[in-house]
């Protein structure tokens, strides 16, 4: 009767069972949307090890998810007046041409599988360890929110500011648009827009509010992706000896799991405690990345 579901996409190659891209990519996303990431560097394991999806358009794919996935998290902040457009801008600003970078350098020293897994084990180890000092070392109830709307937002080229539950917050501009940059590089080569990796950061080093930060960050890997996905394919016309364009119809079936997982996972993010969320993406991240990184030496 499975059988009956089963399909097998011409550009990737994947033969798998049509219902479980999107299963996935909603279980993914339930959870990581509620930190204010999508959940394609969780995903894109995935389409390795299990669909057996290697090849460089892998990286398109799934920053083709979140196209699809990443606008109904958007709206939501829009429409609750939490987009801190400022930030938005100078991340994106960042991002795009460190994403033009990473692509290019996906193709030209990335192409094997082995190597890739290693480099994408690397990435996924580093956020495993910030979400597990997050969860050891982070103690304090955070404060109770009185507002949730962000006001008085200014914007400069060396520092800007913003109000959040009562309080002012600045950041420095010209740093975070050079860590977005590299973060871009990083996430071209990986295929994720870069809010799991720059998220951290934020939060830990420049001490925003993941509550103020959220649609700014997903807004970003909105369009680094967009960039993205336009690269891939453009510079699939001059690798034609790999397969660099995105799969449309798979990146489509993880995209509706995904806006699915989104919208509920924010709507839900109150109920959950931080610690169990967090706790959840550790063990799954630092489990594939070991596995990825031993791998490499191993086979």
């Amino acid at each position: 009767m499975l059988e009956f579901f089963e399909i097998t996409f011409q550009v990737s190659g994947v033969s798998t069972n049509i219902f479980l891209p999107p299963l996935i990519s909603f279980i993914v996303s339930f959870f990581t949307s509620m930190s204010g990431v999508s959940g394609a560097f969780i995903l894109l394991p995935f389409q390795i090890s299990i669909l057996h999806y290697t090849s460089p358009s892998v990286s398109a794919t799934n920053q083709l998810f979140n196209l699809i996935a990443i606008p109904s998290g958007v709206l939501r902040y829009i429409k609750e007046k939490r987009m801190l457009y400022s930030l938005a801008a100078i991340i994106t600003a960042g991002s795009v041409p460190g994403i033009l970078v990473g692509s290019w350098m996906r193709l030209k020293y990335f192409p094997d599988p082995k190597k890739f897994k290693f480099f994408a084990g690397l990435v996924l180890l580093y956020i495993g360890i910030k979400l597990l000092k997050d969860i050891l070392y982070v103690t304090k109830s955070p404060p109770k929110t009185n507002s949730f709307v962000l006001k008085k937002t200014t914007f400069s080229l060396f520092r800007s500011t913003f109000i959040f539950n009562d309080k002012l917050f600045t950041f420095p501009t010209l740093p975070i648009f050079f860590l977005s940059l590299c973060i871009g590089i990083i996430g071209g080569i990986y295929g994720i827009g870069g809010g799991a990796l720059l998220v951290p950061f934020l939060v830990a080093y420049f001490k925003l509010p993941i509550y103020a930060i959220a649609g700014a960050t997903l807004l970003s890997t909105f369009i680094s992706s967009l960039a993205g996905v336009i690269i891939y394919q453009i510079l699939g016309q001059y690798y034609p000896h790999l397969s660099v364009s995105p799969d449309w119809s798979l990146g489509f079936l993880f995209g509706v799991g995904g806006i699915l997982g989104m919208y509920l996972g924010a709507k839900t993010q109150k109920y959950v405690p931080t610690k169990i969320i967090k706790s959840i993406l550790c063990f799954c991240v630092v489990f594939i990345s070991l596995k990825y990184i031993l791998n490499f030496f191993i086979s």
